[in-house]
């Protein structure tokens, strides 16, 4: 038979020609490719004819025009910035809030949800997600985390992929329990989920190395600089308390700078105003050759560019990356971030600022499938993007440096941190902590007092350890599990899923319940068709298309389009620089042997010397391999 395979352009998973040719395949003994689906050939059309403008621009209010909005954003325009009415729905007896105030605790960090899984009435319950730049966790916060979810939660943690915890189960009725014993923890929730910028990621390594350092406190700054200034989340949850946390002058001067016309004069929103952003807006920072962060991913991607001595000069920036996409619905996409332009280090704020403004300016907010910033330079193109950024930023971008080959670093395992002490990176599958993981790391975290680092591949790192804990210190993770990365399973070790059912409302289908049984299927193939045990291939799973486990990157994405159904993306690349393209369509998770025994069997037939099965299969959809 001969199966048809969409090919997309380098930014943006467009489906289209050429065909690549695949001969019939009869198997080793049982693979069967007949009553699967064929993907359909598409096209990404002009996704926008016109530019919609929602907010004023402070310099020019003469050119905003009356336009359609989303009911998203006639929520925050009542809300007196994300206040109303979430503060009375939530003093209410009733298990649930109201619409408006469902949108608006995202602003937050929660998500109202529901037990899938019951029939005959919904259970209402809340999640709630931290916000933690780089993935830094105080020893308190960690322990704190861990009481809640004892107490208020499901008895787990839930580590994500832009390195934070998400705490599941809380019920209406301790919600203001629970956050303000996190805000106590002198952390918080604030931004986690909505429309504005969420957690900026980081290498979550501890190395005391300039370049790494620089870009963690890089993070923290842009962290802060794009917090919200009205006060909202404290009135909420804490009657108004106030609780200060020293800021960077820098920061504070960045923040309140108008001179090009970024800020809303006499608002206590100076970047956000009353409507925030269009949609999410996502950041990360890293180092050369450092991409334990899917950089390309992120509506900003932030890379520090150092001298020869090491020392940080500035940095390239990287606009336009996103995952979420809806299904059938050609004109959504995931799509890479591509070179804006480079900065010295002193303008990093200020540039991050004027991108940010931009986005808000500019992005659509008639229809939120087509809010996120990639999608206004899709349609503007980079060089009109640059040139609007620019009169924000009040300066002209420099030209983009040169950078070397992109690297996926787990930072598992035991590492020098660079200051006589240890680190310990701990592989978590799916990021769920609990049973007796969870009592070992409290143990160890508690008695050793030591702090934590999140992982954007939703693992854990164990922070300043002396030499001489070391061994019991494994001794207690290794009886509960929590083994050295070369005693766990290679598929495992990059594997990544979103939590899907029973709670997340827009799951089609399994995800993190069902990766543990996909991955020994796929182990089992590989055995089948004689691929090595140390032999691996990046998996990741969602429920649903929106792309929270970034599968889109992967070099074998399975997204849930239907009941115990997924859609096959091939071709991303183990250091995650390449996008997937959609291969087949409704593959039942019965039948998931059937299409991947061929490719796998044929991936070690014909590929070239130490190519991976991402690299195979981009060249299978280019039409280089016939069988």
């Amino acid at each position: 038979m001969t199966t048809t395979t969409p090919f997309g352009s380098a930014n943006t998973a467009v489906l289209g020609e050429p065909k690549a040719q695949i001969a019939r395949y009869h198997g080793l003994r049982s693979a069967n490719w007949r009553g699967l689906t064929r993907s359909r050939h598409a096209r990404i059309s002009s996704a926008f004819s016109s530019l919609i403008r929602a907010v004023a621009t402070p310099v020019k209010p003469e050119t905003a025009t009356e336009t359609k909005r989303s009911k998203v954003e006639i929520f925050k325009e009542q809300s007196n910035y994300i206040r109303y009415p979430l503060n009375e729905e939530i003093l209410t007896d009733a298990p649930n809030i109201n619409e408006a105030a469902t949108q608006l605790i995202k602003f937050h960090g929660s998500y109202q949800q529901y037990n899938r899984d019951e029939r005959g009435g919904r259970s209402y319950s809340f999640m709630l997600r931290t916000k933690n730049p780089c993935g830094k966790v105080s020893n308190q916060l960690y322990l704190t985390m861990d009481d809640l979810a004892d107490q208020f939660g499901i008895g787990t943690l839930r580590l994500t992929t832009r390195q934070t915890f998400q705490l599941h189960g809380v019920l209406k009725k301790d919600l203001k329990t629970v956050m303000s014993s996190i805000i106590n923890s002198m952390s918080s929730t604030l931004g986690a989920c909505g429309d504005l910028n969420r957690n900026v990621l980081a290498p979550p390594a501890p190395i005391q190395r300039k370049d790494y350092l620089f870009a963690q406190q890089t993070a923290e700054n842009i962290a802060a600089l794009l917090t919200p200034q009205s006060g909202f989340y404290y009135d909420v949850w804490v009657d108004g308390e106030k609780f200060l946390t020293a800021e960077p002058p820098e920061v504070t001067k960045a923040r309140n700078d108008n001179s090009h016309g970024t800020n809303f004069t006499d608002s206590p929103e100076p970047i956000y105003g009353t409507q925030f952003l269009p949609r999410k807006f996502k950041i990360a920072v890293t180092v050369p050759t450092d991409n334990s962060v899917d950089i390309l991913t992120n509506d900003i991607g932030v890379v520090v560019v150092t001298n020869d001595e090491g020392e940080p000069q500035g940095f390239n920036l990287y606009v336009g990356g996103g995952m979420g996409r809806t299904h059938r619905l050609e004109t959504t996409f995931p799509r890479l971030a591509e070179p804006l332009g480079y900065v010295p280090k002193e303008d990093i704020l200020y540039a991050i600022k004027a991108i940010v403004v931009t986005q808000r300016e500019n992005g659509r907010r008639d229809d939120r499938k087509y809010s996120r910033m990639k999608y206004l330079i899709s349609s503007w193109g980079i060089e009109k993007f640059r040139s609007v950024v620019e009169q924000y930023y009040g300066k002209k971008f420099e030209q983009f440096r040169e950078l070397p080959e992109w690297e996926f670093k787990s930072h598992l395992g035991w590492n020098k941190q660079g200051d006589g002490s240890y680190y310990c990176g701990l592989h978590v599958d799916n990021g769920r902590i609990g049973g007796v993981m969870k009592k070992a790391l409290r143990e160890v975290i508690e008695k050793y007092n030591l702090s934590i680092r999140l992982t954007p591949n939703q693992n854990i790192i164990l922070c300043d350890i002396r030499t001489a804990w070391k061994r019991p210190i494994t001794t207690i993770l290794a009886k509960a599990g929590l083994l050295h990365p070369r005693f766990v399973d290679p598929l495992n070790l990059t594997a990544m899923a979103c939590p899907a059912f029973p709670l997340c409302p827009l799951a089609i289908t399994e995800a993190e319940r069902g990766i543990p049984d996909i991955l020994k299927r796929v182990r089992s193939v590989f055995e089948k068709v004689g691929l090595k045990y140390n032999e691996s291939v990046v998996i990741r799973v969602t429920g649903c298309a929106n792309g929270c486990a970034r599968p889109y990157m992967a070099e074998l994405g399975l997204v849930g389009d239907g009941p115990n159904s997924y859609q096959i993306w091939l071709g991303g690349t183990p250091n995650q620089t390449s996008i997937a393209r959609s291969f087949m369509n409704k593959v039942k998770i019965q039948d998931l042997e059937k299409v991947l025994e061929p490719l796998f069997y044929y991936w070690r037939r014909k590929r070239q010397s130490k190519e991976s099965f991402g690299g195979y299969t981009n060249r299978m959809v280019r039409g280089e391999i016939r069988f």
